[in-house]
């Protein structure tokens, strides 16, 4: 099972989602998780990596729909390590 963190600024992000919002992050959470056991990504998700920005990664489920995370070191033997960085609209680029 994969594991994960999340970074104070995500959870300050979170808590800024709308119900709606919060809802479909889940939804593209599931898909993610299902993506990461499997060593491929749902394409509906356009995981891609953020120019710029060394080591982050986007997760985009919607036009206005966005999550940051990098990778970390395992903390069980041969499962990734999410670290969940920011989470909203396009605007969270300007500091990914």
């Amino acid at each position: 099972m994969p594991t994960h963190e999340e970074l104070q600024r995500f959870l300050n992000d979170y808590r800024g989602l709308n119900d709606s919002q919060r809802a479909a992050f889940k939804t593209a959470l599931r898909l993610f998780v299902a993506g990461l056991r499997s060593g491929r990504f749902d394409p509906r998700l356009r995981v891609k990596r953020v120019q710029g920005s060394p080591g982050v990664w986007e997760m985009t489920w919607a036009p206005d729909g966005r999550a940051t995370f990098q990778y970390g070191p395992e903390l069980q033997p041969g499962e990734p390590h999410i670290i969940w960085r920011r989470v909203g609209t396009h605007a969270l680029f300007r500091e990914p």
